[in-house]
């Protein structure tokens, strides 16, 4: 009786597979449906609003287009070359190299110190995490008016002049054209100030990732605490990030923009190269077609740079 009842199930297991299958197709196929829902919307915005105008950017970069985003006639690379003859567009890069030399140094020691500093800390220490990284959320355009407006605004009951009148020193106009340059100051440490707690953070998860193994070896191999730990040990295993800081820095220092148009404004003597694409796309002349040529070729220097500090850091490869 046991072999009858057993032939009698083997026909329905096929059947219970094959609903298993449609089961798990109908599960993957809802997974999928609710991925798009999700993704779609960004996928979509992400076309429209970035990938669609570069595309139409490369275009007007062959054209004419004088106040309107339409080519009227094409002109093949006579854009591109007078960019790169265009003093003023040559002139802004050498702002840009100005600005970089400070910033970019000035944000790897100063975000790598404050690494070495919070993650040595062993009471509140995500408090002090936070209160660094929380100027990363204030917009450009606020902290650049608080700089302008309130500390470094150069009349006497300015924060900055304030501080310098306790020292019996007169006050300085900050964002005066008038030598010497002292609108550097402001430029640099407004965006010293918005910038400095995300590298932090970077660097301290770079900090995390180091074995406590190596340090007790070499404190067992006579290694001093301080300098010898930090250039023997601490500093190589932050390669890969290190290189990712400066990487990151620089092609922000590249995008310079806000602290620049809010502080001094579209003048000559501190124009980065966005401040004078801007201002020849979007301002009395609106030339469209110079201004996406001029964006083209920022955006393959920032490229450029980028694949050197790749090959010349080793972006990637182990602190070892």
């Amino acid at each position: 009786m046991s072999a009858p009842a057993k032939a009698s199930a083997d026909p329905a297991a096929p059947g219970e597979r094959q609903g298993t299958r449609r089961r798990r197709h109908k599960g993957i196929a809802g997974n999928a449906l609710w991925f798009w829902i999700f993704v779609g919307p960004f996928v979509v915005g992400l076309l429209i609003f970035s990938y669609l105008p570069i595309i139409w950017s490369l275009v007007l970069s062959f054209f004419e287009a004088y106040n309107t985003a339409t080519p009227s006639k094409f002109v093949g690379l006579r854009n591109y070359v007078d960019m790169l003859t265009d003093h003023n567009f040559l002139s802004s890069l050498g702002t840009f190299t100005i600005f970089a030399v400070f910033i970019v140094p000035l944000t790897f020691v100063l975000a790598l110190a404050l690494a070495l500093l919070v993650n040595q800390v062993k009471i509140a220490r995500a408090f002090f995490r936070s209160v660094f990284f929380l100027p990363t959320a204030c917009s450009y355009v606020v902290a650049s008016l608080i700089w302008k407006l309130s500390i470094f605004n150069g009349v006497r009951f300015g924060l900055a002049n304030t501080v310098l009148g306790w020292f019996g020193i007169e006050n300085i106009a900050w964002l005066s054209t008038v030598d010497p340059p002292w609108y550097w100051i402001p430029l640099v440490t407004v965006r010293l100030w918005l910038q400095l707690g995300f590298y932090m953070i970077l660097f301290i998860a770079g900090l995390q990732r180091i074995s406590p193994t190596l340090y007790e070896a070499a404190y067992v191999d006579g290694a001093k605490p301080g300098w010898q730990v930090f250039r023997y040990i601490t500093l190589p295993q932050l390669r890969a990030t290190s290189v990712a800081v400066l990487i990151l820095n620089l092609i922000a220092a590249y995008q310079a923009f806000d602290e620049f148009y809010n502080l001094v404004g579209n003048v000559n003597y501190a124009r980065p190269p966005l401040v004078y694409l801007y201002s020849i796309s979007l301002g009395s002349i609106q030339d469209l077609g110079h201004g996406s040529a001029g964006a083209l070729i920022l955006a393959v220097i920032i490229m450029i740079v980028t694949l050197l500090q790749n090959r010349i850091f080793g972006f990637g490869k182990a602190g070892d």
